[in-house]
């Protein structure tokens, strides 16, 4: 049991961190296309994309087309601001990796505590003794 709450915080930590990754990865590119004023030229450009056939399955293509030009809103809200929100973008960075060791930490204390708590629970045999 022990070993399967670890292997549950393991694969939730490495969901955790690789998702933190590509937000900070998009977050760069963001940033590095709102200084160079390229993010509404993107905006729009991914707002003309289809939506991929296999997303009809899970999610609702009428909420795919509003999420699309949701998007394409905001991006032209931001375009207006240039460098300025580039900088501002890239303080980001070090808030999702303070994010990430918060989480972390949080994921890390329950797991010690599950450890510590099922270790409470769990009373050996003494040899000789029927478990009920």
């Amino acid at each position: 049991m022990k070993l399967l709450i670890w292997s549950v915080f393991a694969l939730l930590a490495l969901l955790w961190t690789g998702s933190v990754l590509v937000g900070i990865e998009l977050t760069a590119w963001l940033t590095s296309a709102m200084a160079a004023g390229q993010a509404t030229d993107a905006a729009t450009s991914i707002g003309q994309w289809p939506a991929p056939a296999w997303i009809a399955l899970w999610i609702d293509p009428a909420w795919v087309q509003a999420l699309q030009a949701t998007w394409m809103q905001v991006m032209g809200w931001m375009g207006d601001g240039g460098p300025v929100l580039g900088y501002v973008l890239g303080w980001l960075v070090p808030l999702a990796w303070i994010a990430w060791g918060v989480v972390m930490l949080l994921m890390l204390a329950a797991t010690a505590a599950l450890h510590l708590l099922l270790r409470q629970f769990h009373r050996p045999l003494v040899p000789g003794q029927v478990q009920a």
